[in-house]
């Protein structure tokens, strides 16, 4: 089952966590001192908001999906529509490990394709292997951070 990723850069993490729990009828799934997130099936959305700085608003979109080969399979499908995605293995971010690509839209919202594989204790940034692949499959050197 793939799922909807919404992320939202909120001001002040503990009025906003109130608010979205009212809307939704539901405790976050995950609750930190920075960060809380929604894993709703009515509709199918991981909801998530933070409070670590950068710009209020819209963070990211993404899909989530539950295995590696569907992951390899939307992350190809955005690679086709951004015509290059970053690709980051065993990403330890937002407190979640697992794997990711990246894509941009042509108005610069990024969208993120991934599937978890653990939850981490701490907020973790950065992946063990980061590059960027074009639609011809080419690669080019690592660049980038978790999230960024």
């Amino acid at each position: 089952m793939n799922r909807l990723h919404v992320h939202l850069n909120v001001r002040d993490i503990d009025e906003t966590a109130k608010f979205y729990t009212a809307l939704f009828g539901i405790e976050p799934t995950r609750r930190e001192a920075d960060y809380a997130k929604w894993m709703l099936d009515d509709p199918q959305v991981n909801f998530a908001i933070s409070a670590r700085g950068g710009d209020i608003g819209v963070d990211h979109l993404g899909i989530q999906v539950d295995s590696e080969d569907a992951l390899e399979a939307v992350s190809g499908r955005a690679k086709t529509a951004a015509g290059q995605v970053l690709i980051e293995r065993e990403a330890t971010c937002c407190y979640a490990k697992g794997n990711k690509a990246w894509a941009e839209d042509p108005q610069g919202i990024r969208w993120e394709t991934f599937h978890t594989s653990d939850n981490l204790t701490v907020f973790g940034e950065g992946a063990k292997e980061t590059h960027i692949e074009n639609k011809e499959g080419a690669r080019t050197a690592p660049t980038g951070a978790c999230c960024a």
